[in-house]
Formats: structure tokens, sequence, C-alpha cells
């Protein structure tokens, strides 16, 4: 199976950075499946329903979430509805929606795990001992487990990376929205890479104006941080390639999309 990740989506420059290329990273990956990572793809602060359904017709199969999974209000109305819009799985218990899902292609299973980092982030249940339950769990149902990380650590990020690997096929970190360059497959067969970056506003900061949070470094006062919604755009995110039968990564690869690296398919 051939699965493409892409990073969070930051605001309408983000969504439509997903609607230009996404049929062209398809074609250029041949993928089987589109995963993205939707926790701030409305104005940089949740999802609503009318986002979510975009992306799904523009070919999105999963989306992921994360800390503002709840920004939005209208997410409780719909996120038990669907089975392709997962939150952190180590939430509490009494949040609605789901931390995994699995999809099918061509006869082919795909389990999607969305996990929560506990460092430098609000305080969640532990997702280690969560990851090694859910995979227990899909493991009944194939060997091809995808694990979206968010977390703000580096060094929780490449832990969760090395305790999941030989169980988990890919493991990629979310958040930070800065890519990482150590995309790799580790020993066991996982592949791995710290964070995929986001999908947004490229001539910002993490996808927010550049002046907001300037100002805020410069005063150490209070500013409300606004995405903008003109401007050049990057998607960024990554593809792996995995045996169905062993679930083990074959291939990984960063993807970086921006006017300044271009994008051949």
């Amino acid at each position: 199976m051939k699965v493409v990740f892409i990073g969070d989506i930051v605001g309408s420059i983000g969504r439509d950075m997903v609607f230009d290329y996404i049929g062209r990273l398809k074609r250029k990956y041949e993928a089987d499946v589109v995963i993205a990572n939707g926790e701030n793809a409305a104005s940089g602060r949740g999802i609503t329903k009318a986002i979510f359904d975009d992306l799904l017709r523009s070919g999105v199969d999963v989306v992921t979430m994360g800390n503002h999974t709840w920004d939005q209000k209208e997410i409780y109305d719909f996120i038990d509805n669907t089975d392709y819009l997962i939150r952190p799985a180590n939430f509490s218990d009494e949040a609605p929606g789901k931390g995994m899902t699995t999809i099918e292609k061509n006869g082919v299973k795909l389990t999607v795990i969305n996990l929560h980092g506990r460092t430098f982030l609000p305080p969640h249940a532990d997702p280690f001992e969560k990851a090694e339950e859910l995979i227990e769990e899909a493991r009944e149902i194939s060997p091809l487990i995808f694990v979206d990380f968010h977390a703000e650590a580096t060094s929780e990020k490449i832990a969760m990376g090395w305790h999941l690997d030989g169980k988990a096929s890919v493991v990629v970190g979310t958040h930070t929205h800065v890519q990482t360059a150590d995309d790799r497959i580790l020993p066991g067969g996982t592949a791995y890479l710290t964070d995929a970056g986001m999908t947004g506003p490229y001539d910002e900061i993490l996808g927010m104006k550049k002046e907001d949070v300037i100002y805020r470094f410069r005063t150490n006062l209070p500013v409300r941080f606004e995405v903008p919604k003109k401007g050049r755009g990057q998607l960024n995110g990554l593809f792996v390639e995995l045996d169905n039968q062993t679930g083990k990564a074959i291939k990984v690869e960063r993807i970086m999309i921006n006017e300044d690296h271009g994008f051949k398919a």
C-alpha cells in the first residue's frame, strides 16, 4: 500500500494547497490512501463540518486532529457520525469521537491511530500505553498501522518512534509545523519522521501573521495570532510505501512543495 500524509493544514491557504495538489500527489506517488492532519484547518483553530466534507471530497481519506480538536464547537455535533475524522486516542474516555479507524482500499486494510503528546502540552493519558493497547487491537485487523503523534517535544516523538519500531508501520509527528529532515526506516521496519511540517502560509511564522508573532516576542504583550487569507502557500508531508503482508515500510520520502522548491508530477 502507498500512503500520502499531509502535514497540519492551516487556514484557507492550507486548504487551497490541498485542493490544488492532491490530484498531482496521488498521480506522482500512485497513492492508495491520503491522510491529513486537519486540527488547524478552520482559521488555524479546529475544523468545521463544511471543511471536513470539502477535504473528503477533494480526495482525503482520513483526517486526524490534535490539541485544537475542540476549538470549533460544532465538532461535537458530527465527530461521532463519521469513521474518517479521528481525535487523539489518549483524550478522556468521556470525549466524543474515537482515536482509531480502519480504511480499506483495493482489498487491503490500513488502521490509522491518532495520539497526543504530554510534554509542554496539556496533560492527557499516557500515549505510549495507549499506543500499545490500540496496536494490539489493530493487528487483529491488519499489519498495516499508521500513527500520527501530535506532540511538541522532538524527544517525545523520537521516543514514540523507537517505542513502536516493528509494531507500527509508520510513526509521523505533527504539531510543530516545521518539517524535520530525519525521515528514515527504523531497524524494525517502521517508517519515521519527527515532524511532517505544515500545509498553509509559506511567508509567515508557523502559519500565523509574522508581524503579530514578532510583536509578541519583542514586547511579551498578549496578541491574538491570526492566519492570513492571502499569500504564497506550502504543502509538507510524507510518502510511504508499505508491504501489504508484513506491514513493514519499503520506502519513505518527505514531501515539500512551495514556490522555491516547485513540484513535478
